[in-house]
C-alpha cells in the first residue's frame, strides 16, 4: 500500500518530536540513576497514570485483541484475563501501596528490603534480576514479531536483505528500524522521555480510537454483523464448550480455535481464574508497570496512579479494538472465505486500517499504532536496565562509581538487552505463541515465591530463591514436555513446581533476621500470617495495630474486577448496537464507581 504525503508527513512528524524530547529531557534525567530510572519521584501520578496506560497499549497486543474479537465475538473480553487484565485492580486497591513503602528503585531492591543481606537474600536478589532480564527479552521477540507484521502492509519498500549467513526478511528490517529509533530516545532520556513521549503517545493513541469507532458506528449495522457471524458470536457468556462454528462463514477459523485450544472454553475461564487469583496476589512483575509504582510521589499516589490507568486504557482500547473487528468481519470476511488459502489471523488489523481508514486519519492512525508500539517498547528498555545497573554493577561491581558511569553503563545493557531480544525475535513463531508463553508459563513461575513474600513471615529468603528458580526451570521446560497443550492449562503444574521449590527452601534454610521481618513488616503493613513478628513489635510498641483490611479489600478487587469489566464492556456494546446490554452496563459502571468510591477512594489518606 502507497501511502499519501499527508500520512508519511505525520509519522514523520511524530517520530522527529519523540526522538526530540528524548534528547531535550536527557540533561535532567542523566543527574543521577535515581532520576534516569524513576524520574527522581517528582513525576506527578496522573502522567505516571497515562504514562502506564500508553505501555499497555502496545501494537502486538492489539493485534492479537483484534484477533480474539474477529474470532471469538464478545466471549474475546475474557480474554485478557489469560494476563490477567484485572491484576490492575489488586494494584490499585493495596498492592501499589504496600509496594510503594519500601523506597525502593527496582523489584530487586526491594528484595533486601524484606529479606534481608545474607546470602540467601543475595541469591533471591540475583533471580529476580535474572528473572527481569528474561521476561524482558521475551517481551522484546514479542514485540519484533508484532511490529514488522504491521509495518510490511503499510510501507512498500522492500528492505530485505542479506547479512552473512542470514536473510533478513523486510518484514525483520521494518522491525529493526522502528526498534532502533525507539531504543535511542529512550536512552537518552530514561524515565522523563518515557513518560514525556507516552503521555503524547497516549493523546494521539485516544484520537485514533475515537475515530475507528466512529468509522465503524457509521458505517456497519447490527444487521451485518449478524449475518457476517455465526450464532452465539455476540453472546458474552458461555456454556462448557465454546459453540462456534465458522462453517460457511470463514472456515479458516474452525482451524484458529483448534490450534488455540480454546474450544473448551469453561475450562479455559476457570484457569484464568485460578491463574488470575495467584499472579494478581502476587503483585506486578519486575517491568514497566512496578517501574510506575515506585516512580511516584507517595503510596496514595501510586493508589489513584494505577486507577487511572485502568479508566483511561479500557475504553478507547475497546473501541479501536471491537471496531477493527467488526470492520474486517462484514466487509473483509466474505473476502477471507472466498479465498480458501490459509489466514494470518494476525494481520486483520492492518488490512481494517488498509482498507477503511480515510487518508489523514491513517497517517495520525498510523503514528498512534507506532507510538503505541514506541511506549510499550520504551517502558521495557528503561526498566530492565535498571536491574542490570542498580542490583548488579552498583550493588557487587563498582558501589562507588560516579553517575556518569551509572548512566553510561545503563546505555551499554540496553543495547545489549535489545539485541539479544531481538535474536530470540528471530525465531518467534507468532504473536499468540509469545502472548501465551509470557503470560501463562513465565508468569506461572513467578506467582508462588510472590504471594508467599507478602503474607508469611516465615518464607524466607532462601524460599524464595528456590520458588523462582523452580519456576524459571518449570516454565522453561514443562512447556517442551506438552507442546500439544496450550501454555495456559499447563499453569497448575508450573505453580506446583515452583511451590515445592519455595518450601524446599523453607526447609533447608533458616528464619529470616527477626529485625528484617520487623521492619517489613512495620513499614509495609501487609495482612497475612505475621503474629510472631507482630508480637515483637506489639511489645516493643503497644500502639502497634495489625492490617485488619483484608476482608475489605478482597470485597474492593470483586467490586473492582466488575468495575473494571464495564470499561471493556461499554464500547463493545456501543460499537455492535446492543443498547440494551449497554444500558446494563453503564448502570453497573456507575454503581461500582459509588462503593469504590466509599469503601476505597475516600480511605486512601487513612
Amino acid at each position: 500500500m502507497n501511502l499519501t504525503n499527508i500520512d508519511i508527513a505525520i509519522i514523520l512528524c511524530y517520530i522527529i518530536v519523540t526522538i526530540f524530547l528524548g534528547f531535550y529531557v536527557s540533561k535532567k534525567a542523566s543527574k543521577s540513576i535515581k532520576s534516569y530510572f524513576l524520574g527522581g519521584n517528582e513525576i506527578p501520578w496522573y502522567y505516571l497514570g497515562l504514562s502506564n496506560a500508553s505501555g499497555m497499549f502496545d501494537i502486538s497486543g492489539t493485534m492479537w485483541a483484534v484477533t480474539a474479537m474477529f474470532v471469538y465475538g464478545l466471549k474475546s473480553a475474557w480474554l485478557p484475563w489469560i494476563w490477567p487484565v484485572w491484576n490492575q485492580v489488586f494494584i490499585m486497591i493495596f498492592l501499589a501501596a504496600w509496594l510503594r513503602r519500601s523506597n525502593a528503585m527496582t523489584g530487586a531492591q526491594w528484595i533486601t528490603y524484606r529479606f534481608g543481606t545474607d546470602m540467601g537474600a543475595k541469591l533471591s536478589h540475583i533471580i529476580v534480576t535474572v528473572f527481569a532480564v528474561i521476561s524482558t527479552l521475551g517481551f522484546i521477540a514479542y514485540f519484533f514479531e508484532g511490529i514488522g507484521k504491521f509495518a510490511t502492509i503499510f510501507f512498500p519498500w522492500d528492505l530485505s536483505f542479506h547479512l552473512g549467513i542470514l536473510n533478513i526478511s523486510s518484514e525483520q528490517a521494518y522491525a529493526l528500524i522502528i526498534i532502533s529509533i525507539t531504543t535511542l530516545y529512550t536512552l537518552k532520556g530514561g524515565m522523563y522521555s518515557v513518560v514525556g513521549t507516552e503521555v503524547i503517545q497516549f493523546v494521539i493513541m485516544t484520537i485514533s480510537c475515537i475515530v475507528i469507532g466512529y468509522i465503524a458506528f457509521t458505517t456497519v449495522t447490527a444487521d451485518q454483523i449478524l449475518a457476517a457471524t455465526p450464532q452465539g458470536w455476540d453472546h458474552l457468556f458461555f456454556g462448557k464448550h465454546l459453540d462456534l462454528d465458522w462453517t460457511g462463514y470463514i472456515d479458516h477459523v474452525n482451524i484458529k480455535i483448534e490450534e488455540d485450544g480454546f474450544s473448551l472454553f469453561g475450562f479455559l475461564f476457570m484457569m484464568m481464574i485460578f491463574k488470575g487469583i495467584f499472579a494478581s496476589l502476587a503483585g506486578p512483575v519486575p517491568s514497566y508497570d512496578m517501574q510506575r509504582v515506585l516512580s511516584t510521589k507517595n503510596e496514595v499516589e501510586a493508589s489513584k496512579m494505577s486507577g487511572l490507568t485502568i479508566v483511561v486504557l479500557s475504553i478507547p482500547r475497546y473501541l479501536m479494538i471491537t471496531g477493527f473487528a467488526v470492520l474486517g468481519l462484514v466487509y473483509l470476511g466474505p473476502e477471507l472465505q472466498q479465498s480458501g488459502t490459509q489466514i494470518d489471523f494476525e494481520t486483520i488489523l492492518p488490512l481494517a486500517i488498509q482498507r477503511f481508514v480515510p487518508i489523514g486519519f491513517k497517517g495520525l492512525l498510523l503514528a498512534g499504532l507506532l507510538a503505541a508500539f514506541m511506549g510499550t517498547f520504551a517502558a521495557f528498555i528503561n526498566a530492565a536496565p535498571a536491574y542490570i545497573v542498580n542490583d548488579i554493577y552498583k550493588k557487587y561491581i563498582k558501589p562507588e562509581a560516579s553517575n556518569k558511569t551509572y548512566i553510561r553503563f545503563s546505555y551499554i545493557s540496553s543495547i545489549s538487552i535489545v539485541a539479544i531480544g531481538l535474536i530470540f525475535g528471530f525465531f518467534a513463531s507468532s504473536i499468540n505463541t509469545l502472548t501465551l508463553w509470557l503470560t501463562s508459563a513465565l508468569y506461572g513461575g513467578y506467582a508462588a515465591a510472590n504471594v508467599l513474600k507478602w503474607i508469611w513471615w516465615r518464607f524466607n529468603a532462601y524460599g524464595y530463591f528456590g520458588g523462582m528458580l523452580a519456576g524459571l526451570f518449570a516454565a522453561t521446560l514443562v512447556p517442551s514436555y506438552f507442546p500439544d497443550i496450550p501454555d495456559i492449562y499447563l499453569f497448575p503444574l508450573i505453580l506446583l513446581i515452583s511451590f515445592i521449590g519455595c518450601f524446599l527452601g523453607i526447609v533447608l534454610g533458616k528464619p529470616d533476621d527477626i529485625e528484617v521481618l520487623k521492619n517489613f513488616y512495620k513499614t509495609t503493613k501487609p495482612w497475612g500470617f505475621w503474629k510472631p513478628v507482630y508480637e515483637k513489635l506489639k511489645e516493643e510498641d503497644p500502639t502497634f495495630s495489625a492490617n485488619t483490611d483484608f476482608a475489605r479489600d478482597m470485597m474492593n478487587c470483586v467490586i473492582g474486577i466488575i468495575w473494571q469489566m464495564t470499561f471493556v464492556l461499554s464500547p463493545i456494546y456501543l460499537i455492535v448496537k446492543d443498547y440494551y446490554s449497554l444500558a446494563i452496563v453503564l448502570f453497573l459502571m456507575v454503581v461500582t464507581s459509588i462503593i469504590l468510591k466509599y469503601t476505597w477512594y475516600n480511605r486512601l489518606k487513612k
